[in-house]
C-alpha cells in the first residue's frame, strides 16, 4: 500500500493543509467498482469527519458513511475514475456520521482518488511551504482556476501591485498566458483589467485588512459566470480562486422560476381554498353576494365585478361591485340576445376574455346601445354553469390591460364554478326555508284564545334548516267558561314526518280536551290513539287545566320538564309527577297533579330546547331559567318572554328548536 500512496514530503504537506485531504483507493469486483478504501486523510480531513485516522485509514466508504451511500456520492468518485477528468461537487450534510456544507474537489489518482474537501462554513487559503510545487501540481487537476499573488508595496506600505507566485493551468487561460509566462510576473502586466475592473482593489483590501471577498462575474460573450474568492494567507500573500459556476447558476434560475411557478399554484390553491370556505358558509344569496364581494373579488385580481341571473330571455344584475352608476343602470336588465359578452356566455356557456378596449368595442359596434366600458381595460366574462344549467354570467373587469394565460383562465373558471354551486345551493335553500317557514306557521296556532283575568305569550324559535320542520308545538285550548287547558309538547324529530304526527297529536289531545276530560284522561287518550294508529312517533308534553277565576290548576307531565310558577314570594319547578313520554307504551296510566295558580302569579311552559344539550346539562339550564322568571318583569307575558330569551339561559348556540308559553293571572285589584 505505501507504494501506492504519494512519497512522504507531499503527505507531509497534505497533513498542514487546512482543508480535508482524502485518497481512496478503487474496490473492484471483477470490472466494475464496488467502493472505495481510504489510504490517506490528513488531520484537518480528521477534524472535518470527527473521528481518529485509525478509525477511517483502511476501512471501506460504505462502512464510514452509510448514510450518504445513496444520494449519488458513490457513482460521483467512479465517473472520475472512469472518465480520469476531475470533478467537483457541493453537498450539504446532517447525519450522524458527518454535517456540514462541503465542496468536494476530486481528481484520479492512479486506480483511485484524490479529494479536497473545503468546509463552506470555514474557508481559509493556507500559507506556502516546503513541497508546494508537488502541492500545486495536485491542485491543478482539483481546481477550476487557483493563484497566489505576492503584494508589492511602496514604502508607506501601500499596495502598488501584485507578483504572480503561482498559477494553476485554468488560472493562467483565464489571463490568456501560460503558467511559465504568468508566475513571477506583475499583475499589472498579466491582468492590466484588473483596475478597471475593480479586482485590483479587492486584492488589496484583502493584504491590508485581511477581510475575505467573493463576487460571481459574468460574462455575456462568452456565456459564462464565474466566481471568484480573495482571501488572504498566512504570510500575508493574497490567494484566488476562480471557479466557473455557470452550470450552478442556470439551475439555481430554473429553481427560481420553479419556485416561482410553485408559489403561484399555491397562491391559487390558498385562494381557492378559502373562496371555497367562504361559499360553504354562506345560506343565502345574499351570503353568497357577500362573499363573492369580500373573498372572490380579491382572489380573481379584478377592481370591478357583476353578476348577471339570467331569467327567461333577459339578464338581470343580482349583485355588483366597483362599477360605475352608468356601467350598473345599463346591466339593470339586458336581453338575453344583446351583443354584450356576458350575454353571449349566458347563451353559449362559453367564457370570453378580452385584453383591450378595442376588442370591448369590436364586440359591441352599435355604440347606443353597448355597455359602457367604465374605467375598464380587460375582463373576463365567465359562465355561472352547475350540472350543464347556466344561472348567468360572472363579470370580472380589470383596470389594466392584461393577458388571460392559461393558469389565469383555469382560476377564474374554478372560482366561477364555486360561485355557480353556492349560488344555486343557496336558491335551493331559501326555496326550501320558504316552503318550510309556512308549513311551521299552519301548524302552530295562529292566535290564542283569550281568557278573562288571565294574559299570556308565547315565542317559537326555529334552529332547522332547509325544509326540516320542527316538532315543538303550544296550546291554548277554550273548554268552558274560564277554564282553559294549557298545552306545550315535543314530538321527536325535525323532518315532515314529526311535523304530521305534531299536528295529529295536537289535534287529537285538542279534541279530548274540549270534550272535558280531565287530564290524566286526556293524556290516557291521546297515549292510546298514538299507538292504535301507530304514529310511530314519541312526544314528550305538559298539558295543565286552568281555572282562571279559582286560581287553581291540575296537570299531568309526560317526559316534558315542569312549569315553572312564580308568585309573590317564591319561584321555583313546579313539584308535578314526571311519567313516560306519549307513544312509548301501551300500558301507561297517566296521574294527574294539582297546584295552586294565585293572583299576579306567573307561569312559564316551555320545551327543552331551551335548557339543554348534549353539552349543557338540564339541571344547569333549570337554575339558569328559574333566575331569568325571577329577575324578569312583572304581570306582561311578553316582557318576561323577551328578557328570557336575553337572559343566558340554556346552551349557546342552540341546537333545537324552542317553544314558549307564558301565562300571567291578573292581581285581585285589576
Amino acid at each position: 500500500m505505501d507504494d501506492w500512496l504519494p512519497d512522504a514530503q507531499v503527505l507531509a504537506m497534505l497533513d498542514l493543509e487546512p482543508q480535508g485531504w482524502m485518497l481512496a483507493r478503487a474496490v473492484r469486483d471483477g470490472d466494475v467498482i464496488a467502493d472505495f478504501e481510504l489510504v490517506f486523510i490528513n488531520d484537518a480531513g480528521c477534524r472535518m469527519v470527527g473521528r481518529h485516522r485509525a478509525e477511517l485509514v483502511g476501512r471501506r466508504y460504505r462502512q464510514l458513511w452509510p448514510e450518504t451511500v445513496h444520494d449519488g456520492t458513490l457513482p460521483f468518485y467512479r465517473s472520475v475514475v472512469q472518465t480520469g477528468s476531475p470533478a467537483v461537487r457541493m453537498v450539504y450534510y446532517e447525519r450522524a456520521s458527518i454535517a456540514g456544507h462541503f465542496e468536494f474537489r476530486v481528481g484520479p489518482y492512479r486506480d483511485g482518488i484524490m479529494v479536497r474537501c473545503v468546509d463552506l462554513r470555514q474557508v481559509r487559503v493556507s500559507p506556502e511551504s516546503a513541497g508546494a510545487v508537488r502541492l500545486y501540481d495536485m491542485l491543478d487537476t482539483a481546481f477550476d482556476g487557483f493563484t497566489v499573488l505576492r503584494p508589492v508595496r511602496a514604502a508607506d506600505g501601500e499596495v502598488l501591485d501584485f507578483v504572480c507566485e503561482y498559477v494553476n493551468q485554468q488560472g493562467a487561460k483565464m489571463t490568456g498566458r501560460t503558467v511559465e509566462d504568468a508566475i513571477g510576473h506583475p499583475l499589472s502586466e498579466i491582468a492590466a483589467h484588473s483596475w478597471e475592473s475593480g479586482l485590483f482593489d479587492r486584492y488589496r483590501a484583502a493584504a491590508d485588512t485581511g477581510k475575505p471577498w467573493r463576487q460571481e462575474l459574468s460574462y455575456p460573450e462568452i456565456g459564462q459566470v464565474w466566481e471568484i474568492k480573495v482571501g488572504r494567507t498566512g504570510g500575508g500573500h493574497v490567494a484566488v480562486s476562480f471557479r466557473e459556476i455557470t452550470e450552478q447558476v442556470d439551475r439555481q434560475r430554473q429553481l427560481v422560476e420553479i419556485a416561482a411557478r410553485a408559489e403561484q399554484a399555491a397562491a391559487r390553491a390558498r385562494s381557492l381554498e378559502c373562496v371555497t370556505g367562504a361559499l360553504v358558509a354562506a345560506n343565502t344569496t345574499a351570503q353568497v353576494y357577500a362573499a363573492i364581494g369580500s373573498v372572490l373579488r380579491p382572489s380573481a385580481g379584478g377592481q370591478g365585478l357583476a353578476l348577471l341571473l339570467r331569467q327567461e330571455q333577459s339578464l338581470h344584475l343580482a349583485y355588483h361591485a366597483g362599477y360605475e352608476p352608468e356601467v350598473v343602470a345599463r346591466l339593470r336588465e339586458l336581453p338575453v340576445e344583446h351583443p354584450y359578452p356576458a350575454a353571449t356566455v349566458a347563451r353559449t356557456g362559453q367564457p370570453c376574455y378580452l385584453t383591450s378596449p378595442a376588442q370591448f368595442d369590436a364586440a359591441q359596434p352599435d355604440a347606443d346601445s353597448a355597455v359602457p366600458p367604465g374605467n375598464r381595460q380587460a375582463w373576463a366574462f365567465l359562465p355561472l354553469t352547475v350540472a350543464g344549467e347556466v344561472l348567468g354570467t360572472l363579470v370580472v373587469g380589470y383596470r389594466e390591460p392584461r393577458d388571460f394565460d392559461p393558469d389565469t383562465r383555469s382560476t377564474l373558471t374554478a372560482l366561477a364554478a364555486l360561485g355557480a354551486q353556492a349560488l344555486q345551493r343557496a336558491m335551493l335553500f331559501e326555496t326550501s326555508m320558504s316552503i318550510a317557514s309556512e308549513l311551521q306557521h299552519a301548524l302552530l296556532p295562529a292566535t290564542l284564545p283569550t281568557t278573562a283575568g288571565l294574559r299570556h305569550a308565547a315565542r317559537y324559535l326555529p334552529w332547522t334548516r332547509g325544509a326540516e320542520v320542527g316538532g315543538d308545538w303550544y296550546d291554548i285550548i277554550p273548554i268552558s267558561d274560564g277554564i282553559v287547558g294549557v298545552v306545550i309538547g315535543d314530538v321527536a324529530g325535525h323532518n315532515t314526518a314529526a311535523a304530521a304526527a305534531m299536528g295529529q297529536v295536537r289535534d287529537a289531545l285538542r279534541a279530548y280536551a274540549m270534550a272535558g276530560q280531565r287530564p290524566s284522561t286526556v293524556m290516557t287518550n291521546t297515549n292510546h290513539l298514538i299507538r292504535a294508529v301507530r304514529l310511530d312517533a314519541m312526544a314528550t308534553c305538559c298539558y295543565l287545566r286552568l281555572d282562571v277565576a279559582r286560581g287553581t290548576a291540575t296537570g299531568v307531565l309526560a317526559g316534558h320538564p315542569p312549569p315553572i310558577l312564580r308568585d309573590a314570594h317564591t319561584t321555583t319547578l313546579l313539584g308535578l309527577r314526571t311519567q313516560a313520554p306519549l307513544g312509548v307504551s301501551d300500558s301507561v296510566v297517566y296521574r294527574e297533579s294539582s297546584f295552586d295558580f294565585p293572583p299576579a302569579a306567573t307561569m312559564v311552559l316551555y320545551t327543552d330546547g331551551l335548557v339543554e344539550d348534549r353539552s349543557h346539562p338540564l339541571d344547569r339550564g333549570l337554575e339558569e331559567l328559574c333566575a331569568a322568571v325571577r329577575g324578569a318583569p312583572r304581570l306582561d307575558p311578553a316582557d318576561i318572554l323577551d328578557h328570557i330569551l336575553r337572559s343566558d339561559v340554556g346552551p349557546r348556540p342552540r341546537r333545537d328548536d324552542v317553544a314558549l308559553l307564558c301565562l300571567t293571572r291578573e292581581p285581585l285589584d285589576s
